[in-house]
């Protein structure tokens, strides 16, 4: 039987817990594998963010110690929208968001019991960082999968093949606090306005907000990468990853030559 157990802290005390409500969803077993999902319901207009959540933004963060029958968790984002935030460019999500898990049990033929901190933000007028707690049972027999994860994990950025995009070049060059990232690629245009998000491979690194520009079926995203204090920065050009939002979607490339 699916137990769970949720309880927001509010780090400032006078907003309320209504801003956000986090439940997981049990999902399915699929033969090694569990698909399960969290579900995060904003209140009207708030926000909260992506795994790059931009210069304004406050990444997630999910700890899943006290877990049991637990080998691994891989969170699967959905495409996220670029908003405004005074001035700054944020990306995340409004309303809310269902973040599929895929969930690797030591043991498939027994259930996992699924324990879970997390810590993100969600902002309107400013943004706040909540911590939810959750745990549930994530049981070994089959289930019907659940069509709100189904659609969830079908809105996932299209791999760079699959959208037609070219190679993805990279020009680095030392500056004076960092490295800048020139990246270029051959993709076809995706209508409105584009964004494109640099993520260096190493979540210690912080990158700053991106220049996004098209020459025809060209495009080309430009941004600064910067490294903790007392700490040397070097790129992994095969971690790379470059996410280009757009009006039909979203394009996710990874390593660069």
């Amino acid at each position: 039987m699916f137990r769970l157990v949720a309880l927001l802290i509010l780090l400032a005390a006078p907003l309320r817990a209504e801003m956000a409500q986090v439940s997981l969803l049990p999902g399915w077993r699929d033969g090694g594998s569990h698909t399960a999902a969290l579900q995060i319901n904003l209140a009207p207009g708030w926000k909260t963010y992506w795994r790059a959540p931009g210069e304004a933004g406050i990444p997630p963060s999910f700890n899943w110690s006290g877990s049991t029958n637990l080998a691994g968790v891989r969170v699967v984002w959905p495409v996220p929208h670029v908003f405004d935030q005074n001035g700054m460019r944020s990306v995340g999500y409004d309303v809310g968001v269902t973040l599929p898990l895929i969930v690797e049990p030591r043991d498939p033929r027994a259930p996992v019991e699924l324990r879970l901190n997390l810590d993100m933000g969600v902002c309107r007028d400013i943004c706040v960082p909540v911590s939810a707690q959750l745990s549930g049972t994530l049981p070994a027999a089959s289930a019907r999968a659940d069509a709100r994860i189904r659609a969830a994990l079908s809105d996932r950025p299209v791999p760079g093949g699959k959208a037609g995009a070219g190679p993805l070049d990279c020009r680095l060059t030392p500056t004076d606090r960092g490295l800048r990232v020139d990246a270029r690629l051959r993709l076809p245009a995706m209508g409105g306005d584009e964004h494109g998000v640099i993520e260096p491979g190493d979540p210690r690194f912080w990158v700053a907000d991106s220049v996004t520009r098209r020459d025809g079926n060209m495009l080309h995203v430009s941004s600064e990468v910067f490294a903790p204090r007392g700490m040397a920065l070097g790129l992994d050009r095969g971690a790379l990853r470059l996410t280009v939002l757009g009006q039909s979607g979203a394009v996710e490339i990874k390593g660069c030559d």
